[in-house]
């Protein structure tokens, strides 16, 4: 029995993959609807929204515009988040766009070696957010049904943000403080300035090499590049939202979501919750849009909780999103550690802030 475990647990990852595969084929009448709805979901909302903002971040890169926007803000963003002011770039295009932008630019940044291994990794922590489209218009508005929602959902899940990145400073600052005085114990002070000067100067040379700097002559040549890299990125962010679909439909129509709701239900009556948020909860987890959709499709007097819910997980992002992140920074020695820990800590602390503001602000209570 003991052997039987242990190859089941190694063997587990393939059982899966089976175990869906299956699924496909018994439950192919009620997959097949699903796997339309979320090509029309990726040809409808995805593509208009992320598509262009893809194109222009990389064209972008191509630019000095990094290295402005790095002389106007080093002077708060080193202090508040431990990263130079190049990283604001990434903090306001993945507030603008949304997901995965914010993760596509720390990958470049590292690609490109525009910031440390420890800088692009806080960046991951706190820069891949929800953006204001979708959080005011297709959650605010779409599924609430008010705009004011929206603007508070937005508002928390921006400040969470904020402090996410503001927790993160201190991620690895140790390790550079010992590598710092490794250095400085094995040279002499006045070598010290020209290991400096000379680690400047490659990382300079490699940056040129790296991201070429677009003109009226490779005008052509850098656009076509900044789609082909779009068209790709994009491409995979529209398999994950149809296999995720595939994914939900497949739990759902087996019955296994069912279960998951009976199991569940006795923790969520003593804590007094519908149990209707047992399903919504658990496809949020697992891809956030749907998610939403069921939790915020949920009536009850105490609308507050629907609100709680959708700041977590318009925070976390679900799993879906987050094997997309893992998929752009595959290609980088970045670590996946601080951005799954932010991600928990941007849902957990949206939450908290939105229940704050719903508790002590009356306009922002909908309660019946």
């Amino acid at each position: 029995m003991h052997f039987y475990i242990i190859k089941i647990k190694r063997n587990i990852i393939p059982l899966l993959f089976l175990a869906f595969t299956a699924g496909l084929l018994i439950f192919s009448k009620s997959n097949l609807p699903a796997v339309k709805n979320g090509l029309t979901l990726f040809a409808t909302s995805v593509i208009p929204s992320l598509f262009p903002f893809f194109v222009a971040t990389e064209l972008l890169m191509h630019t000095n515009i990094v290295n402005h926007i790095g002389n106007l803000f080093n002077s708060f963003m080193k202090p508040l988040f431990n990263v130079s002011g190049k990283g604001a770039f990434a903090l306001v295009m993945g507030i603008i766009s949304g997901y995965p932008v914010g993760a596509k630019i720390a990958a470049n940044f590292r690609q490109n070696n525009i910031c440390s291994k420890e800088e692009c990794e806080r960046l991951l922590s706190f820069t891949n957010n929800s953006g204001p489209l979708f959080i005011m218009g297709t959650v605010g508005i779409g599924m609430f049904g008010n705009s004011t929602i929206g603007l508070l959902l937005f508002f928390t899940h921006l400040l969470a943000s904020l402090t996410v990145g503001f927790i993160f400073r201190f991620w690895k600052c140790n390790r550079k403080n010992k590598n710092i005085k490794h250095q400085e114990t094995n040279f002499k002070s006045s070598n010290v300035n020209k290991l400096r000067n000379y680690n400047t100067r490659i990382k300079y040379n490699t940056n040129t090499q790296n991201s070429k700097m677009v003109s009226f002559y490779n005008l052509g040549e850098v656009m076509a590049e900044s789609i082909t890299n779009s068209i790709s990125t994009i491409l995979m962010i529209g398999g994950f939202i149809v296999l995720f679909s595939s994914i939900i439909s497949v739990l759902n129509a087996s019955g296994i979501t069912r279960l998951i709701t009976i199991a569940l239900s006795p923790i969520f009556n003593v804590l007094k919750l519908d149990t209707s948020f047992i399903q919504g909860i658990f496809t949020g987890l697992l891809e956030i849009t749907n998610g939403i959709n069921i939790i915020s499709g949920i009536h009850i007097k105490n609308i507050s909780i629907n609100i709680i819910l959708t700041a977590f997980f318009l925070g976390f992002g679900g799993i879906s999103i987050m094997l997309q992140v893992l998929s752009i920074i595959s290609k980088t020695d970045l670590s996946c550690k601080p951005y799954i820990i932010g991600k928990i800590l941007h849902g957990t602390i949206a939450a908290l802030y939105t229940t704050i503001l719903i508790e002590f602000i009356p306009f922002f209570n909908f309660n019946l």
